[in-house]
């Protein structure tokens, strides 16, 4: 009676292959039970045929059939799992009912209940109720148990229909007991949980870099800010500075056009005048005039000789006959030759003056750009002749035994900064007082060094120069001769890198000598200089 009332633990129907219940069970000639898929799976993936327990070797490979009396135990026990658990379904009441958005146990099959945890091995969510006997029995308390997630058989190998439960490293991929042996046996591979630790701690280290970069990134927005807010400051100074010039620009145009027609005006209106003042004159002649020939007229029809005599003498005392010579009297035309141009000429030297006031404060604002340059004694011809300070430079009339190094520049009589731009405003100024030659301004790195130089954009030169002593040019597509005003003693270079402009300033009558303007720098900017030859006035 006592047998008839034993039910055996569910540790004695587990796989040790799938720990599930078994299913189709089957035993091996060392006395082990195995699910018939199990084993069957495991020898063919394997070298060997052996038991996965006791590890004893078989030469062939048994013959599998199902142990009947196995599977009927198993059935029972099935049965009877299923009744405790349909009893103990009354205490259900007092747990949480599954809600749209959480996990619901698989096992429930009229109200479902809200799952408490989901089996990695079993692939199965259970509630408080159906989690018990992994709670309870030792081979159930061998499954993985995490918080309670869905689609359960995404973390099954769609190859063996194997849990998920081994990380390979050389892979980075997930997978099961069965694709360790087979496609990732010299791989290295962990459990689950020590993948997760280093993925996650990885994860950490990739989340501070992350966040490193956006920090990066949100001080490049401000900077980009901060640059604009510059940007718009110079933009409203300049446009306040240009709307002054020209409406003095303006107001000087209107005064002058004013004075202009003044002029043209007043002269026209003298003449107007005088012309006037002697028509009045003549018609008043005329009318003393006609008053004479009507009295004339009378005397001549008169037959009284008396009379006739009286009223001549008469006529002649009181009406003497005009005596101005009108022949040599004439309104001259107008001569307005040379008005418009001394009106434009006064413009002009109205323009220079406001001129020279918007160049002086460019000036100011260019040469708080000012950087100390240097000459590179590497790219030095072999004629020149660079002082100790590396400040000045001259034609020695005489070549050097120096290295030819890939640096230097070797027909050309001409020498580069060691400073280099490669972005953002540079200022530097140059003596060129007494001398008749010269070159200078700023050529890219990639410029030619040995043989033929030409000194143009395409080559990699932005220069001007001057050749003897009254010949200055603009090193242009195509060059530009320059007509200036004065010969400069000191010339200040600038250069924009971002906005393609280089200029050149005449610095002591602070005037614009010439702009490069739309050019399109790709590389590293270098000061380029060249003193002339050592026969001309260049010591």
């Amino acid at each position: 009676m006592a047998a008839a009332s034993y039910l055996p633990s569910e540790d004695q129907f587990l796989c040790s292959i799938c720990l599930d219940l078994f299913t189709d069970p089957v035993t091996i000639p060392c006395g082990h039970n195995f699910c018939k898929t199990c084993i069957t799976e495991h020898w063919d993936t394997s070298d060997r045929c052996q038991c996965p327990m006791c590890k004893e070797a078989f030469n062939t490979r048994p013959d599998l059939r199902v142990n009947t009396f196995i599977s009927e135990m198993v059935a029972q026990f099935r049965e009877s799992a299923q009744q405790k658990a349909s009893s103990s379904s009354s205490s259900s009441s007092e747990q949480q009912v599954f809600k749209p958005g959480e996990v619901p146990c698989d096992v429930c099959t009229e109200t479902k209940l809200k799952a408490l945890k989901s089996c990695l091995v079993c692939l199965t969510s259970y509630c408080e109720t159906h989690l018990e006997p992994h709670l309870r029995k030792s081979g159930l308390k061998r499954h993985h148990l995490i918080d309670p997630v869905e689609n359960l058989e995404d973390r099954m190998c769609p190859k063996h229909d194997k849990p998920l439960e081994l990380f390979c490293k050389t892979d980075q991929t997930l997978v099961c007991l069965l694709c360790h042996v087979s496609d990732h046996k010299m791989h290295d591979v962990v459990p689950l949980k020590e993948g997760y630790e280093g993925e996650k701690a990885a994860l950490g280290k990739k989340e501070a870099r992350i966040e490193e970069m956006i920090q990066k990134r949100q001080l490049k927005i401000e900077e980009i800010k901060h640059s604009v807010d510059l940007s718009k400051e110079d933009a409203d100074r300049e446009i306040a500075e240009g709307v002054q010039v020209f409406t003095a620009l303006k107001e000087s145009v209107e005064r002058n056009l004013n004075e202009f027609i003044q002029t043209i005006e007043g002269k026209q209106n003298m003449r107007m005048k005088r012309a006037e003042d002697f028509i009045k004159e003549l018609e008043q002649e005329i009318s003393e005039l006609k008053k004479r020939s009507a009295k004339v007229e009378h005397l001549s029809r008169s037959e009284d000789h008396l009379h006739v005599l009286q009223g001549v003498k008469s006529l002649n005392i009181q009406h003497p006959s005009p005596t101005k010579d009108w022949t040599k009297v004439s309104i001259p035309p107008s001569s307005y030759e040379g008005t418009v141009v001394r009106a434009v000429v006064q413009l002009e030297e109205t323009l220079s003056k406001e001129m020279k006031k918007v160049i002086e404060a460019e000036m100011k604002r260019v040469q708080r750009y000012a950087v100390d340059v240097t000459l590179d004694p590497y790219t030095a011809n072999s004629y020149l002749i660079l002082s100790d300070d590396g400040k000045q430079v001259r034609d020695g009339d005489v070549i050097k035994n120096l290295p030819d190094n890939p640096e230097r520049i070797s027909k050309c009589t001409c020498v580069l900064g060691k400073q280099s731009f490669s972005s953002g405003r540079f200022y530097y100024e140059v003596q060129v007082k007494g001398k008749t030659d010269w070159d200078l301004g700023v050529a890219r790195g990639s410029i030619k060094r040995k043989g033929k130089i030409t000194l143009s954009p395409q080559g990699g030169f932005w220069s001007l120069s001057l050749r003897n002593g009254n010949e200055y040019k603009a090193h242009d597509a195509p060059s530009v001769l320059l007509s200036l005003k004065s010969r400069p003693k000191k010339v200040g270079v600038f250069v924009d890198y971002e906005e393609g402009l280089v200029s050149f300033y005449d610095v002591d009558a602070a005037a614009l000598i010439y702009s490069f303007t739309g050019c399109s720098f790709i590389e590293k900017l270098y000061p380029y200089f060249n003193p002339g030859f050592f026969h001309s006035k260049n010591l």
